[in-house]
């Protein structure tokens, strides 16, 4: 017996385990960012106090502090594998990438909080600015209370006799206007000198500046502007000071050595002279030939474009305001040469929707493509797809098309190259496809670590909306000004909402795609390498079949172009289906080898020959009570009268009915429960639904299958649908012979109806052939990609509702076996997914199981053909509903979720199928000794006091908080659970065994 249950675990740790492997997408609410020169590695910090680093493609490392507090700034130490968090809570926090087994984690390893003199108010020590000092040993710290703390890291050791106060600043001759506390205000910028590491200048927020010396611990000099101060910017060669203001001025000082006068060399309002916004940063860069760059944040006219996110850049006579789709949060510029010192070379900028790159060398200065923290969300998401083992002729192809829609990025390839991608080439190539707003469906490239676009497809050319095609938003017009050029991806808004795509499906071996909107438009499209003009006909397919007394209170549908479309290389539509009534398209399926889509909607499902252009069946499966139906998801607001009426009506139909015509059922419903109950444990009583239940008819799943239907011995093509109402239908197809296809006519009949004892809704359908296995992909066999199905044996039916798992024999119809999910633990089927989880020891071995996510968040794996309960572990908060309605399973035990309109988690159930980042991060050469030094090796202790704490990321679901930190392998529940004394033995007979063959 043991020796059996041994065997039993061995095979489970071999094909489940459970991780959350990475984030894909841009980080949801940034707050602040940061980057290191040497290390070119890029930090954004966020809202929910997450802290995420990125360098070459395929180097990407998280953490997440324990305080749910925002990240306000981030700063790298010079030179060092050690960077610097502030939080608005006014903590520190030390991080760095230590080596451990060859890769590099990211840790944080202290925290430190200012503490001012017994009885001083908040403000002294209310962190507001901080200079990372190029020693990597000194951190300064301005405050809102004017003062300058001088901190030694990564100890966090403050250095008290180097502080700079109040007092030590109006020493010098300071006009009377600044002397003080409360004429200074806070301490708003600290900025070192490039040229002498021992002089910053301090900028407070009534606008004076003072150069200080740290090695002399004192004032050189003041500059008394006159303005609000918000930034300042040291030029290279140390001589000057530029200082921007509240008044969409900036002014170039003159910085003299030991002189305390200042000079006023320059002032300008450049988008004067009526009132302006802030700038809030400026930045001047020299060239080696030619004159500087100027660059500066806002600045913008407060009554004409006050509502303008932009950043100028001035270089000669070229002049430009780049003009972002939402608010700056930071930016900065990468240079040539390998210490940080050449030619500028691209402009980073981050805003609160998206990375935008900015080529600074070529002509025009283009957007360079980000292999990384694209915005999934450039259109809210809709729906999502995802394809496995995509054959390398579609995918060359797709890239070919997605090549034509990027001329218009730079060709310079991605500036940040920090870190090695120490990952291993995907085993194969892998799409996810979201499908959005606008009407657009995006190809992503889900292979590897990185979700790279491929392939931008749109469905808005078909149809007549209010967009112009011809216009162009990154144009601006000849002598406007000021000069602004759009730039970014980021358009939450859609022309018309009826476009949104609501279901994608592909065909990786014919190239077919089938798209389904929420107009109920369905589109069939074809990938064509060259560009072709045509007309696409509507096919419309009333759903309602001439039943009168309903009437759609819904939007409209889309107006078909009648009019030549001319279609870029990619995927083009030639043919559509148009539903009547118009309403959200709720489930789609396409058989390519047959040429046939499959929809359903609220009101029922039909069938279309794509290949004649027919429409073979049309089934109703609207119930007269779905008054609902009828209303669309544009309109479902019910007047309070409405409401009420119906309150009352279903209060005085369900007491007459309970008196006079449901008490046999009853009956009936307890003598099962009660013969359950001998061979079940204590379960929940699962109320039957009422058919009077709102969307009973909504079509929730469409299922192909090659099986048997009416008879053991000849199997044929069929459809099978499940609805709301917990029915199930399934039609026989009568396909004409090969030759005969072009010329005679599909036909479908009825076969089978089924409807579940508790009217669950039917979320899943699935035939197994005679081994148990699910059938194959169309054209999966005929590519030799899959064994054929074992058609000798009978076939099996698996019905997935939201309740329960149950196996129905075929042709017959009869039920064989169910697992209870809801009677047992209250939970409800969301998602349901086919997988096959290969062994993580033998390469051959593996098994296929249903993938399953309830709405209580718990992912489990349920065994096929025995429908028993492998693996159970929580994933998503039960609360986060968006996140668990935007799940995607992959066919190897992978799955992906919303855990923010723009990040995907990525999660895998597999043992053998993980895909996560492993990168290594090392001191770069021209460090200096002592930061050499400072790089611990493996396994290195910290010495020094501060506490050393892994900061393993599991970023759960929830947008801003109740997030964990568990990032790493977690332990996967495994039913029924065995004795601990058998576990242990079987892991000492595991090590013996591999001890042995290292000895060998």
């Amino acid at each position: 017996m043991y020796f059996s249950q041994s065997r039993f675990i061995f095979i489970h740790l071999s094909l489940f385990r459970f991780c959350r492997s990475l984030e894909h997408g841009f980080p949801h609410q940034p707050s602040a960012l940061g980057y290191s020169p040497s290390l070119q590695l890029l930090a954004i910090g966020t809202r929910s106090g997450a802290i995420k680093l990125y360098g070459a493609p395929g180097v990407e490392f998280m953490g997440l502090h324990d305080e749910n507090a925002v990240v306000t700034r981030v700063h790298f130490l010079p030179f060092q594998l050690e960077l610097v968090t502030l939080l608005d809570d006014n903590s520190l926090h030390m991080w760095t990438l230590r080596a451990h087994k060859g890769v590099s984690e990211l840790l944080e390893i202290g925290r430190f909080t200012l503490t001012g003199p017994p009885g001083a108010p908040p403000s002294v020590t209310r962190v507001t600015s901080v200079l990372a000092h190029s020693s990597g040993e000194l951190l300064l710290l301005g405050t809102e209370g004017g003062h300058v703390f001088v901190v030694e890291v990564p100890g966090f050791r403050e250095l008290e006799e180097r502080n700079i106060s109040l007092d030590q600043v109006g020493a010098l001759c300071v006009p009377e206007d600044y002397i003080g506390r409360r004429n200074l205000e806070h301490v708003e910028t600290l900025q070192e000198n490039p040229v002498d590491p021992n002089q910053v200048v301090i900028g407070y927020g009534r606008g004076l500046m003072v150069v200080w010396d740290l090695e002399k611990h004192q004032a050189v000099q003041h500059i008394p502007a006159t303005q609000q101060l918000e930034s300042t910017w040291w030029t290279e060669d140390g001589g000057h000071i530029l200082s921007s203001h509240s008044d969409g001025s900036y002014c170039r000082w003159t910085v003299g050595g030991q002189s305390s006068k200042d000079e006023e060399e320059k002032s300008d309002i450049p988008y004067g002279h009526f009132p302006c916004k802030a700038i809030s940063k400026i930045v001047q860069l020299p060239t080696e030939e030619g004159p500087p760059f100027l660059l500066f944040s806002g600045g913008m006219p407060r009554a004409s474009y006050g509502d303008r996110h932009c950043i100028s850049v001035i270089h000669g006579k070229t002049h430009v305001a780049l003009d972002f789709t939402s608010r700056i949060i930071d930016y900065f510029v990468i240079r040539d040469g390998p210490l940080h010192t050449g030619d500028p070379g691209a402009l980073v900028v981050l805003v609160e929707e998206e990375l935008v790159v900015i080529d600074l060398q070529t002509e025009g200065w283009p957007v360079i493509q980000t292999p990384y923290l694209v915005p999934l969300h450039s259109s809210a998401i809709t729906c999502s797809h995802h394809v496995s083992a995509i054959p390398l002729k579609l995918w060359e192809r797709l890239l070919a098309a997605g090549q034509l829609q990027i001329t218009h990025y730079s060709p310079k390839p991605w500036p940040i190259t920090g870190g090695q991608n120490l990952g291993q080439d995907p085993p194969q190539r892998d799409l996810l496809l979201t499908g959005h707003e606008d009407g657009t469906v995006r190809f992503w490239d889900a292979s590897g670590v990185c979700l790279y676009p491929m392939y931008k497809l749109s469905t808005a050319g078909v149809f007549h909306t209010d967009a112009d095609p011809n216009d162009n938003m990154n144009q601006c017009s000849e002598g406007e000004w000021p000069p602004f050029r759009k730039v970014g991806c980021f358009d939450p808004y859609s022309d018309d909402p009826r476009l949104g795509v609501q279901k994608i499906h592909l065909c990786k071996y014919s190239g077919y795609l089938t798209v389904a909107g929420t107009a109920g438009q369905i589109l069939v499209l074809e990938l064509n390498d060259e560009a072709a003009e045509q007309t696409v006909e509507a096919k419309i397919v009333d759903l309602l079949q001439g039943q009168e007394g309903f009437r759609w209170k819904g939007h409209t549908r889309l107006d078909v172009r009648e009019e030549p479309v001319l279609f870029p290389p990619g995927f083009q539509p030639f043919a559509l289906v148009q539903c009547q009534p118009p309403a959200v398209v709720t489930a789609l399926t396409l058989h390519s080898e047959w040429k046939m889509v499959a929809f359903g909607t609220s009101h029922g499902f039909g069938l279309y020959d794509y290949q004649q252009k027919n429409s073979v069946l049309v089934k109703c499966t609207l119930n007269p009570s779905d008054q609902l139906a009828m209303e669309g998801p544009l309109s479902r607001v019910k007047s309070i009268k409405k409401s009420l009426r119906q309150s009352f009506r279903r209060i005085r139909r369900s007491r007459v009915s309970l008196r006079k015509h449901h008490l046999q059922e009853a009956n009936a419903r307890l003598e099962a429960e009660l013969a359950e109950m001998e061979l079940a444990p204590v379960q929940r009583k699962i109320e039957a639904r009422s058919s009077e239940d709102s969307f009973t008819g909504l079509v929730r799943t469409l299922y192909f299958a090659d099986t048997f239907l009416s008879d053991s011995s000849h199997n044929s093509a069929s459809l099978w649908a499940g609805t709301n109402g917990g029915s199930v239908f399934a039609y026989m197809i009568r396909m004409p012979s090969v030759e005969h296809r072009a010329d005679e006519p599909i036909t479908a009949h009825p076969a089978k109806e089924i409807q579940l004892m508790h009217r669950a809704p039917v979320v899943a359908i699935v035939v197994l052939d005679g081994h148990g296995s699910p059938l194959p992909e169309p054209l999966e066999v005929a590519h030799d990609l899959a064994r054929s199905p074992d058609m000798q044996a009978s076939h099996q039916l698996l019905v997935v509702s939201e309740e329960q798992f149950k196996i129905f024999t075929l042709p017959k119809v009869s039920a064989k076996m169910k697992l209870k999910l809801t009677a047992l633990d209250g939970s409800r089927v969301r998602r349901v997914g086919v997988a096959w989880f290969g062994s993580s020891r033998t390469a051959d071995a593996g098994e296929s199981g249903l993938v399953v996510l309830t709405n209580q968040g718990d992912l489990n794996v349920v065994s096929l053909p025995s429908v028993k309960m492998q693996v159970q572990h929580p994933c998503i908060r039960r609360e986060d509903v968006s996140g668990i309605a935007s799940c995607v399973f992959t066919k190897h035990g992978q799955g992906f979720y919303l855990i923010s309109p723009s990040e995907f988690e990525r999660f895998s159930l597999s043992a053998r199928n993980v895909v996560e980042p492993r990168s290594l991060v090392e001191v770069p050469a021209n460090a200096t000794a002592a930061s050499k030094r400072r790089a611990a090796p493996d396994g290195a202790s910290a010495d020094n006091g501060y506490t050393l704490r892994l900061r393993q990321t599991d970023r759960q679901t929830d947008r801003q908080t109740d997030r964990q930190t568990d990032r790493q392998t977690d332990t996967h529940s495994i039913t029924p659970v065995w004795p601990p004394v058998l576990i242990l033995l079987i892991l000492s007979l595991q090590k013996r065994q591999e001890g042995r063959r290292g000895h060998r």
